[in-house]
């Protein structure tokens, strides 16, 4: 192209320029640049902002800031965006101070209209180096007018995203009052439950009515999960009943949420009230409300009925997942009947589903405690063909197998693959009576 006459313009080289970048080559970038300045084509700020942000991602901001310099000299104005490319080179290489100073230059001498890229490039910037308090203190200025523009939500949600990974999720942090809109609410809400802080999320539901900001059903169900996570069912029962008076109608996630809350307190009578209930409000469970209630059912020695409502799964429209077979598989091993586990076993692979670890652990370990060590070392044999590893507690059930007398010698074999350091220390201790 620079052999070519007459030479390219400067928009063609611009063009050429934003492709390399596109591939990530940085340095090729550069190199084109500098051979453009040699020919004397008349760059442009658009060229030069390029060149710039191929500096910054290399993590040579200085240079970017070379090109700046000579930007001023050629009589060029710098646009917003190359500030900002500058502001983003200075944090990447963690240059937090200068970057703060550079945007206070940029205020104090009014260099360029700065606009939400901007301020945005900086709260992210903050928030990444971890230092959420000063970010809040420029959404602060910025709400109160001292800042040409407004705060968005994708400001908001960076804060707040930047919190809850700082583990800040607590009274102080509430008293910030960050509440723009619902969905970055609902990642606050979300986040202080899943921290454990529940009654912080309650404060935050009723900051969210104060300033005219609607909890919708996403809000009200990570509440409930909150609630759950802790055991406090009746809790989570009081924020599902409460939808109704906030005309709010609860979803298939709202039901699968307390569903599985009473199935891991073993509740399953209120766990089923609300499965068979989701038809008659016109919600069709998916397979995660299936999956759960199947394992409720399993876990609670209610195998029959687990087996009716597997079966009836194909009559509602949907197919058992690889997490479906696995939980009616280990039901079938907690209640003796391995006979039938190795049915749904088989059946999983005619269904064309490939099992995973955890399947072949739940069936060796089935195997195992039922005293059917042939059986265990077949899938033992499978296991090791997929390359899955028994997790902790196969392996205690195989240290286990080792005392039994009457075992298939083929369990040894496999275990010598699977821990041969282990099984030797096991043969030491039966050497020594242990």
């Amino acid at each position: 192209m620079s052999t070519t006459k007459p030479l390219p313009s400067v928009i063609q080289f611009t063009q050429l320029l934003s492709r390399v970048v596109n591939l990530k080559e940085y340095s090729v970038a550069i190199y084109l640049f500098k051979n453009i300045c040699k020919l004397g084509v008349p760059v442009n700020e658009y060229t030069m902002t390029i060149a710039i942000n191929c500096y910054c991602l290399s993590d040579r901001v200085d240079y970017g800031f070379s090109i700046l310099g000579w930007f001023f000299k050629r009589g060029c104005v710098p646009n917003v965006f190359t500030f900002s490319t500058l502001l983003k080179g200075l944090f990447r290489v963690n240059k937090i101070n200068e970057a703060q100073e550079f945007l206070r230059k940029m205020i104090r001498e009014g260099l360029c209209e700065l606009d939400v890229v901007t301020y945005g490039t900086v709260i992210d910037g903050l928030c990444k180096a971890g230092n959420s308090p000063m970010a809040i203190e420029l959404l602060r200025a910025m709400e109160k007018g001292r800042m040409s523009c407004k705060p968005n939500t994708h400001m908001y949600s960076m804060v707040i995203d930047s919190l809850c990974k700082d583990r800040m999720i607590d009274s102080a942090m509430i008293e910030h009052k960050i509440y723009p809109d619902v969905l970055t609410c609902n990642i606050l809400v979300d986040a202080t439950c899943k921290e454990g802080l529940v009654e912080e999320a309650e404060d935050v539901l009723q900051n969210m009515k104060q300033q005219n900001v609607n909890p919708d059903v996403v809000t009200y169900s990570a509440l409930m999960d909150g609630y759950c996570l802790q055991g406090r069912l009746d809790e989570a029962k009081r924020v599902f009943d409460s939808m109704a008076s906030m005309n709010i109608a609860p979803n298939v996630r709202s039901y699968n949420i307390l569903i599985n809350g009473y199935c891991k307190e073993t509740k399953i009578d209120e766990a089923m009230h609300m499965f068979r209930e989701m038809p008659r409000k016109g919600l069709q469970p998916n397979i995660i409300t299936y999956n759960t209630i199947l394992q409720g059912l399993c876990e609670a020695k209610n195998l029959d009925q687990a087996r009716v409502i597997f079966s009836d799964l194909a009559s509602k429209g949907l197919e058992p997942d690889v997490v479906t077979y696995t939980i009616m598989i280990e039901g079938c091993c907690q209640n003796g009947r391995l006979d039938e586990a190795q049915d749904l076993f088989w059946k999983m692979k005619e269904a064309s589903l490939s099992p995973d670890e955890i399947t072949y652990d739940v069936i060796v370990r089935g195997n195992l405690k039922g005293g059917k060590y042939e059986a265990a070392s077949k899938f033992l044999e499978e296991m090791d063909a997929k390359g899955f590893s028994p997790d902790s507690v196969t392996f205690e059930l195989l240290l286990d197998s080792l005392y039994v007398k009457e075992h298939n010698s083929t369990v040894f074999e496999n275990f010598q693959k699977w821990a041969p350091n282990t099984l030797n220390k096991i043969q030491r201790a039966k050497e020594l009576g242990v």
